[in-house]
């Protein structure tokens, strides 16, 4: 994956070019993803998936009758953001409702959340289905807890083969939820996956041995353990699988041993010779196996065993037929031809320019002074925020943060509005262009920021302290972080309480920023002896002591990025 691109930062974009070019007759292209060529049908219930990219065939390979409507592409290895998310899924839409679906990961929970919600607000009855069939992400009485991974292919066909039938959104929606809560993965690695224009792998395995529980976005393995061979490694797959077999309706399963990237179908042919004689013992029969790359990594080095227990309903959906780019099943069924999309669905439209003051202008300027800053800072940070997000995460924190900065900074360029006005702009950018966690949280704190200031005059001293406060307020709330989760707020909250203070005192508010912005460093330094409590990193606490927290870091940098600028404006 590292030998062929253009450009490391538009990846996505120019995967996403060639794949809508080859598969034309099929699927069309649309902000933020991709939806079938043909019109969602009157009374059919239309299905989205997505989450990042990198994981190809999911997501936007199983579009397609039988399938999804629709996919939601984000960053490789990143959520899509909320606006992809609406795009995709109000395109998709038809009078039946739409269903949402996605890998439980914090990102993706926040950003499908928030479209979910948009879009019931503008009438669509709209669900949203997060799936959880990781077993080494989270125990089993905190299954709520845990991660999407291989999972999700048989979460997202069953619902897809559901509405395909004509089931209603309620039904849909329950079959959904079913199959999530009858699934269960096991992944193993034997190397890293590398992001493109990388010179090295987001993980390594030490030499004979391989990272049992791994993630699909790079995180390590919850656990290093002994290479052995192909009969131990499928022991210990099937073992790990059925620990959780439910107590009825376990004789029949659906089956995915799943190739991350680099592990190929020869491998996995000799690996899945022992699983099938693995459940064979223990008296599972196994229906419409599928052995291949359903839910990749990159170039990763690993595999992984998917099971649904299968009930009739969960059968039938299971083995009914599909048609996409990336995966056929059966002979699709007939269908009344329907118009073809021939263009985006959703345009996009400008917001209008709020009245301003001359003032607020002057402080806009600031702002975007402010951001370009940052943008800098961020650049020259970009490997090192990697670095640090890799060791318990993805590794995607530094380019996101580049990417959703930059856009950001042009957002605010181009606002021609005062202050507040520039500041939502710049944090609707920053969350469309980023996805993910940081995306989705920069983006409300920079609005929340924007709101509390407005654009009739330029913000006291004490203003620019509640408006801070009023960001991390937001930032909480969507976040549900707290001190000491080891999470941006962990830098954010000793910022803000400085900022107030220090204002308070009688400083200004340039010297206010610069003594909180060293308060904000520390803290974040201070994150290293922390335990993830939330995102990606939770599953793989213990890794991450030692290291600090790539959100505290990257807020840090920031804080002082502004006051910089600060100094020189005032």
């Amino acid at each position: 994956m590292t030998f062929v691109f253009d450009d490391p930062h538009t990846f996505t974009e120019d995967m996403l070019v060639g794949f809508l070019d080859v598969h034309r007759d099929r699927v069309v292209g649309l902000p933020g993803g991709a939806v079938r060529a043909a019109e969602t049908p009157s009374g059919k219930v239309a299905v989205v998936v997505g989450g990042g990219s990198g994981h190809y065939p999911a997501f936007c390979g199983v579009v397609g009758s039988g399938f999804a409507d629709g996919a939601v592409v984000g960053n490789i290895f990143t959520s899509p953001s909320t606006a992809d998310a609406y795009s995709v899924g109000r395109a998709a839409a038809s009078d039946a409702g739409l269903l949402l679906s996605t890998g439980n990961y914090a990102g993706d929970v926040m950003d499908f959340t928030l479209a979910h919600e948009r879009l019931n607000r503008e009438g669509i009855d709209t669900r949203v289905v997060f799936v959880t069939d990781d077993i080494a992400s989270a125990p089993v009485h905190e299954i709520t807890k845990r991660r999407g991974i291989a999972g999700d292919f048989v979460v997202f066909k069953v619902a897809g083969a559901a509405a395909e039938e004509g089931m209603g959104i309620d039904e849909v929606e329950r079959v959904a939820r079913h199959a999530n809560d009858r699934t269960r993965t096991l992944g193993v690695a034997f190397g890293g996956c590398t992001m493109p224009g990388a010179d090295a792998p987001l993980l390594s395995v030490p030499e004979g041995h391989m990272g049992a529980g791994l993630g699909i976005h790079g995180e390590p393995g919850v656990e290093d353990a002994p290479l052995s061979s192909a009969t131990e490694l499928a022991r210990r797959l099937v073992e790990g699988v059925l620990a959780e077999r439910p107590a009825k309706d376990g004789a029949r399963v659906g089956a995915i041993l799943n190739g991350l990237g680099t592990t190929k179908y020869e491998e996995l042919f000799v690996l899945w010779a022992s699983v099938s004689t693995l459940l064979a013992a223990a008296g599972i029969e196994v229906v419409d196996p599928e052995v291949g790359e359903l839910v990749t990594s990159l170039d990763m080095s690993g595999c992984s065993l998917t099971l649904v227990f299968l009930d009739d309903e969960l059968e039938r959906l299971w083995r009914a037929p599909a048609d996409t780019p990336a995966f056929r099943k059966g002979a699709a069924a007939t269908t009344p031809a329907m118009p073809r999309r021939s263009a985006s669905t959703m345009v996009e439209t400008s917001a209008a320019v709020l009245p301003s003051t001359a003032e607020s202008r002057a402080c806009a300027a600031v702002v975007a002074a402010a951001l370009e800053e940052m943008s800098s800072v961020v650049v020259r940070a970009e490997d090192e925020l990697g670095r640090i997000d890799s060791v318990a995460g993805d590794g995607d924190h530094g380019r996101g943060m580049v990417k959703a900065i930059g856009a950001a900074v042009t957002a605010a360029a181009n606002a021609g509005a005062g202050a507040g006005s520039t500041l939502v702009a710049a944090g609707d950018a920053f969350a469309g262009r980023a996805g993910g966690t940081s995306g989705v949280l920069w983006g409300a704190v920079l609005g929340a920021i924007g709101m509390s200031w407005g654009d009739t005059v330029a913000p006291s001293d004490t203003e620019v302290a509640d408006g801070v406060a009023a960001g991390l307020e937001s930032l909480c709330r969507l976040g549900g972080a707290s001190v000491g989760d080891k999470t941006m707020v962990d830098a954010y909250v000793p910022f803000s309480d400085t900022l107030t203070g220090e204002i308070r005192s009688g400083a200004t508010v340039s010297a206010a920023w610069a003594a909180a912005a060293e308060v904000s460093t520390a803290a974040a330094e201070a994150t290293a002896s922390l335990t993830p409590k939330l995102g990606r990193a939770r599953p793989l606490a213990a890794r991450s002591i030692g290291t600090v927290d790539a959100g505290a870091t990257s807020f840090a940098l920031c804080a002082h990025a502004v006051a910089r600028v600060l100094r020189g404006a005032r």
